[in-house]
């Protein structure tokens, strides 16, 4: 066999293993440094998208052989600014990047045997991977470097650096803020069209002082204060009256003290991801938390998909009805009836259905209602965008 027909067939092979290999390096990515470390949320959620693209892009090359190999995908330049932005250190990208290669290389050496490419055809393939790779981990050291270097420069860049600082638990004078870090707090993230100026109108409109870091144009970090407990009811009519319909929050808890101004800030910034998938203006930790916590934890994510949608998925619709079903089941405090009235069908089809749910999970639905419910609530959130604020009704 030539070397062309050659890597297409063991480009073949290693595609057919692929969710094997990501799971391998997603592992290893892990195990370098939790992502979710990272001061934004918009980084961990961009990791696993940009090890995806590294996996095809690794896959493109040994199946291009030496003929035209693509250029690396944009989403890996992306995410090298983003780790910079996010404080994540050069080493620790470039440890990642280390790691997912060489594992990449175990799988490769092992599907080229299985294929029959030994020897100079092998060796020659392996070069041209690792002359690529070396081309890769320079181009994102560079772009690392070079948004590391822009920041910061401005007066508004260097408070938003000391903002960080202590958000890290560094000592920071706060002497120079005009904001009270004894009193209470509620920290919240805004995104969308115009959004730094959207929580200035804010906290004008409540009366209270505000502090904001402006991430870009359309994300801002920010904290309410004051003296007095912010009362959720009291944000809520502000939200509704003045905030703009394309411009969201995601809001932690109050609390008070700089350790609760830190904590406040944490919920929120948790709440992001689940924040942009809704359509909502405003979407509080406390009211999300089960949801923050499975986005953030991979094994429970991957452990619920496993027990209780990829087994309805096997149904000729790909489950849609059954989950359908058991949605509305759950929402109406499992009640049969009600359910079957929230989706126009006869009762008797609503408990036909849940009976047919039971035996396809191997158990039954009230011993198992909180996790079921948690992984309906995941899969439909997987459903939605997640790149930013929507119109919300208004």
């Amino acid at each position: 066999m030539s070397a062309r027909p050659q890597a297409r067939a063991l480009s073949s092979r290693l595609q057919s293993r692929r969710s094997e290999i990501e799971a391998a390096i997603l592992t290893r990515a892990y195990a370098v440094r939790d992502p979710s470390d990272a001061a934004d949320p918009d980084y961990t959620d961009g990791l696993r998208a940009a090890i995806s693209a590294a996996i095809d892009y690794g896959l493109a090359v040994i199946e291009a052989g030496d003929e035209n190999p693509p250029a690396p995908p944009p989403i890996l330049i992306s995410q090298a600014r983003m780790a910079a932005r996010s404080g994540v250190s050069l080493d620790v990208v470039l440890r990642r990047y280390i790691a997912g290669h060489a594992i990449l290389g175990d799988y490769l050496i092992e599907e080229a045997e299985r294929s029959g490419i030994r020897g100079a055809s092998l060796q020659r393939l392996l070069a041209m991977q690792a002359t690529l790779f070396d081309g890769l981990v320079e181009l994102v050291g560079e772009e690392h470097r070079r948004e590391s270097c822009d920041r910061p420069g401005t007066l508004e860049q260097r408070h938003a650096v000391r903002i960080e600082r202590l958000i890290d638990g560094e000592l920071v004078d706060t002497g120079g803020f005009a904001y009270d870090f004894a009193g209470y707090h509620l920290g919240m993230i805004a995104f969308g069209p115009e959004a730094p100026g959207a929580v200035r109108e804010l906290a004008a409109s409540l009366g209270r002082p505000l502090l904001r870091i402006v991430r870009d144009e359309t994300l801002a970090w920010a904290w309410i204060g004051g003296r007095r407990h912010v009362d959720a009811a009291e944000l809520e009519q502000a939200v509704l009256e003045n905030l703009s319909p394309h411009v969201s929050l995601a809001v932690g808890e109050p609390n008070r003290a700089l350790r609760g101004w830190r904590l406040s800030h944490r919920q929120a910034r948790a709440t992001l991801p689940v924040a942009k998938r809704v359509s909502k203006p405003l979407v509080w930790y406390a009211d999300v938390a089960l949801l923050v916590s499975m986005l953030q934890d991979d094994l429970l994510a991957t452990s619920l998909r496993e027990l209780y949608l990829t087994p309805l998925e096997r149904q000729r619709d790909g489950g849609e009805a059954m989950r359908e079903t058991l949605r509305a089941y759950l929402s109406a405090g499992r009640n049969v009836s009600s359910a079957a009235a929230a989706l126009g069908v006869a009762r008797h089809t609503v408990s036909k259905r849940l009976r047919t749910a039971e035996v396809i999970l191997g158990r039954k639905l009230n011993d198992c209602a909180m996790d079921l419910d948690a992984a309906l609530r995941l899969v439909e959130l997987d459903s939605r965008p997640s790149d930013g604020a929507v119109p919300h009704p208004v």
